[in-house]
């Protein structure tokens, strides 16, 4: 159709006449409303960058002599990263005495690697590093898996605090019958 005679068909239409592909021969053009195709690109773009993930990479330090109770919040922080969907790099800093007994740090690397099995893996196996030894865990579950379940989660919240509105933990306990004084 001659260039002119698409203009006028646009015009009567109250669309615009946007050129898609420039190269073919003949070139093709399109009639369509281009503020609204710009704003729902716009919008799409924005979707997939909300839904897009940076991988990150947290990193737990520990000492070979490692106290229990140390111990298990470390690990806590670990099983905290990897169900986020992050990277976790676990570093062992050995001090003095200790670099002569790489083997306490690889025993160390290898509890937690069991103890986090379920949620990630080794994905770097222990490297003695100069005075520190390194393991790299990864999770099972990527980045975006672990978004959109943190989404779904909080989004569950946000529903049944609407259904129960103004209910809360200390709202339980203020309904519960107060004691009258014994009078004497």
């Amino acid at each position: 159709m001659p260039l002119a005679k698409a203009l006028e068909l646009a015009q009567e239409y109250d669309l615009d006449l946007v050129e898609v592909a420039a190269n073919a021969r003949p070139p093709v053009c399109k009639l369509m409303d281009y503020g609204k195709f710009k704003y729902e690109s716009a919008m799409k773009a924005r979707e997939a960058r909300k839904n897009q993930a940076h991988t990150v990479i947290k990193e737990m330090k520990l000492r070979p002599k490692i106290d229990p109770h140390d111990y298990d919040t470390k690990k806590g922080h670990v099983v905290r990263f990897l169900k986020q969907g992050d990277k976790v790099k676990i570093t062992i800093m050995f001090r003095g005495r200790e670099q002569s007994r790489p083997e306490l740090g690889y025993r160390l690397l290898q509890r937690l690697a069991e103890d986090v099995q379920d949620l990630g893996f080794v994905e770097s196996n222990p490297k003695q590093d100069g005075r520190n030894m390194i393991m790299v865990l990864g999770p099972h579950k990527k980045k975006t898996e672990a978004m959109a379940e943190a989404r779904q989660a909080q989004e569950a919240r946000k529903a049944e605090a609407k259904a129960n509105p103004g209910r809360s933990q200390n709202t339980a306990d203020a309904e519960a019958p107060a004691e009258e004084p014994a009078e004497a």
